[in-house]
């Protein structure tokens, strides 16, 4: 895997690097946002690891352009600050991890791994579930004639319920795969995104597809 980290701290950056070079990996480092942004859209990567305070853009920024250009590489977050509303904001900027500062090396190697893993799973075009189909190279939704848009966090999310049509899955399996990681039990993240995302794909149809069953969990079908 070749990883880009942003790190404007050069102590951190450096015990980043020399981690994850212990691991086999190639290793690129900046510690600006704006040279962030020119190498992560010249040079295939396969994960970026990226503080969210950086000179130049911060963090945020570089997530939100990247995205908005359609650039899809695994982008793990980091952060200082750990308060819940900030890992909501990296994560529906679409990130795909958060980790907050400090950590274990070890956690941050185990978690771009994972962030390869998925960035490497085989590719479904196109999944279906009766009228709504979401299109996976694209990220574009729909159902019937009407499009349906979706951040980056409501398509994981989106994916991975259409990926198990019929089957029940738990508030802690889908922050497992679909956050990678484990949230506090006591949540409500999950059922907020369920319900941000019920409203796009059933309101104003007569065949509601998205279904709660009472302390266990959510399931897609018809």
């Amino acid at each position: 895997m070749r990883v880009l980290v942003v790190e404007d701290e050069r102590k951190t950056a450096s015990f980043i690097r020399k981690a994850l070079q212990a691991e086999s990996f190639a290793v690129d480092v900046t510690g600006n946002g704006n040279d962030a942004l020119l190498m992560a859209t010249s040079t295939p990567f396969d994960a970026i690891v990226m503080d969210i305070m950086l000179p130049g853009r911060d963090g945020l920024s570089v997530l939100r352009q990247l995205r908005e250009q359609k650039n899809p590489t695994p982008v793990l977050l980091l952060s200082a600050r750990g308060q819940v509303n900030e890992r909501v904001d990296g994560l529906n900027a679409g990130a795909d991890d958060y980790l907050p500062k400090p950590f274990a090396l070890a956690e941050l190697i185990a978690r771009v791994r994972a962030l390869g893993r998925r960035a490497n799973e085989p590719v479904t075009l196109q999944l279906r579930v009766r009228d709504l189909v979401l299109d996976t190279v694209t990220h574009l939704a729909r159902r019937g004639d009407r499009k349906i848009e979706l951040t980056a966090r409501e398509y994981r999310l989106l994916e991975f319920l259409m990926r198990t049509p019929g089957r029940i899955c738990g508030r802690m399996a889908i922050l497992e795969k679909v956050w990678d990681y484990n949230f506090d039990p006591g949540t409500n993240l999950v059922d907020v995104y369920i319900k941000r995302l019920r409203e796009k794909i059933d309101d104003g149809f007569d065949v509601k597809l998205l279904h709660t069953v009472r302390g266990v969990g959510y399931v897609l079908k018809e």
